[in-house]
């Protein structure tokens, strides 16, 4: 862990009858904290997101790595597969966690952004459209942004929807899903990069523009 790392700690974060556990890192003087949206059968665990959050951590945000189904909930999801794909219970809990960042005395003030993957970056995108005074940018890493589906012309925070060249599928969806914004919005293709970026390298890329992205809207206040 770097030296930079202020305090890192599990947390438990009320939404509704369920308590959602997630890990808090906090570098000290971060411009900002990121909650991260995790993506189909993913939770925070999930290696891509935790290499994701440790360059972002030595890059100066705080990071929340959150579980958002319960352990009892992911093991019906690995069964039937349907959970991930409730964006409204999904982006509901990415709510209730934006709620508790600007309540939680260690994270209240910090402005917040919003990492999704996958069907995660729904539920990140309807939270910013709910919480637009709270949310202050938004990064999509290989998401379904379509799946947000109505609350995308709502959305008020800057969104950067980052997809592998060689996911042809997703590069059109996100497209689709960029038309319907009236935020500043910007897709980046990264060449060579596959659905869950697991090339050389390419991971690494996605953080670098997730991390400056993050740092001009959050520190900067804008957006």
């Amino acid at each position: 862990m770097s030296e930079a790392v202020l305090h890192a700690a599990e947390v438990s974060i009320p939404a509704g009858r369920a308590r959602l556990k997630a890990d808090l890192v906090m570098p000290q003087g971060a411009a900002g904290i990121v909650a991260f949206a995790h993506g189909s059968g993913s939770g925070r665990f999930s290696p891509r997101n935790r290499a994701v959050a440790h360059l972002l951590n030595t890059g100066g945000l705080a990071t929340l790595l959150l579980d958002l189904l319960t352990a009892e909930e992911q093991r019906i999801d690995e069964l039937t597969a349907h959970l991930r794909f409730d964006i409204p219970l999904l982006a509901e809990r990415m709510e209730r966690t934006v709620d508790w960042l600007g309540g939680n005395e260690g994270t209240r003030g910090m402005p917040i952004g919003l990492f999704g993957a996958s069907t995660g970056a729904a539920a990140a995108l309807v939270a910013a459209a709910h919480r637009p005074a709270a949310v202050g940018a938004v990064v999509s890493r290989g998401g379904r942004p379509d799946l947000a589906s109505d609350s995308l012309p709502d959305v008020k925070a800057p969104v950067l929807l980052i997809v592998g060249g060689f996911d042809s599928a997703v590069i059109d969806l996100n497209r689709d899903a960029a038309r319907r914004m009236r935020c500043e919005h910007r897709i980046e293709i990264v060449p060579g990069a596959g659905h869950l970026f697991e090339e050389p390298g390419k991971l690494e890329l996605v953080t670098d523009l997730a991390r400056d992205w993050f740092l001009e809207h959050l520190a900067h206040g804008e957006g």
